[in-house]
């Protein structure tokens, strides 16, 4: 089957891995089913198109986009053509203030998905961010053209969804890791380790995952190498990934970073891939 072109991400992700396909994608060899536990904006599985997967994120907000997208994609793109005729600052934030309305769990999901991508593509250098109360608060970007609507690219993905065996699933990783059978492929994708304190970006989750919750991803990866199911796995370039995964294949990778509030961290950096 050839791979539709078209089939895309459609958010802006913290750590997005469009720019590293060419590192990963070759890593990925099994026929079988393919399992992401980390999605974010989905930029591995839309490249690789496997007929079957199960993929996961913890963010409820951002999965449901993609079960709009494959259930209810023309009402979507319907809606996102309203906020694309609406789309000012001021309509910004009052779309960004909907979640700390008591009312906001009444919105349909289509609704909410229309929402997330409409902040997504206008607030300020594509960056998903909740504030500790789990209220999006990033600023507006004041973008000339925004792509809001990106109606071509929401049709190619439902149908990828519909056309295949993809379940889409919301929460816990280590849920989804528990199913996975022999002859799958495990591509991980978990929140960095932090290189200094203050890198720890944790905001597109209210769950923080820090060295604690690293550890604990080395002893599922350890488990999936035990069964022999084969996993690649990103994460930073940094001594205590390193030293965590000595008994794995690293790979190091430069990945161009453009999502950073800091515009002096943006670029070039170092980053691992590691597999068994």
């Amino acid at each position: 089957m050839s791979k539709n072109m078209l089939v895309a991400p459609i958010l802006k992700w913290v750590g997005g891995k469009r720019q590293l396909l060419n590192d990963i994608l070759p890593l990925i060899q099994s026929k079988g089913t393919y399992i992401e536990p980390f999605l974010g904006g989905g930029a591995v599985l839309f490249a690789h198109q496997p007929k079957k997967a199960i993929v996961n994120d913890y963010n409820s907000e951002l999965m449901n986009v993609y079960q709009v997208v494959k259930s209810y994609p023309e009402q979507l793109i319907q809606i996102l053509q309203v906020h694309y005729a609406n789309n000012s600052e001021e309509y910004y934030y009052s779309i960004r203030e909907l979640d700390r309305d008591e009312q906001y769990k009444n919105i349909s999901l289509i609704e909410k998905a229309a929402r997330i991508i409409y902040l997504n593509k206008t607030c300020y250098n594509g960056l998903y961010r909740v504030n500790s109360s789990g209220y999006f608060n990033s600023p507006y970007g004041k973008y000339k053209n925004p792509n809001i609507v990106n109606a071509p690219v929401i049709r190619a993905m439902s149908k990828y969804f519909n056309d295949n065996d993809i379940t889409l699933l919301q929460g816990d990783y280590k849920e989804v890791l528990k199913k996975v059978k022999k002859g799958s492929f495990v591509y991980l994708d978990p929140p960095y380790m932090p290189l200094s304190r203050s890198a720890n970006f944790t905001g597109y989750t209210e769950n923080g995952f820090g060295y604690k919750e690293q550890e604990e991803l080395k002893q599922e990866c350890d488990r999936l190498r035990e069964k022999g199911i084969r996993f690649v796995q990103s994460n930073s370039d940094c001594l205590e990934i390193r030293e965590l995964y000595k008994d794995y294949t690293i790979k190091t990778v430069q990945a161009k970073r453009v999502i950073n509030s800091n515009s002096a961290k943006r670029g070039e950096i170092n980053e691992v891939l590691i597999y068994a």
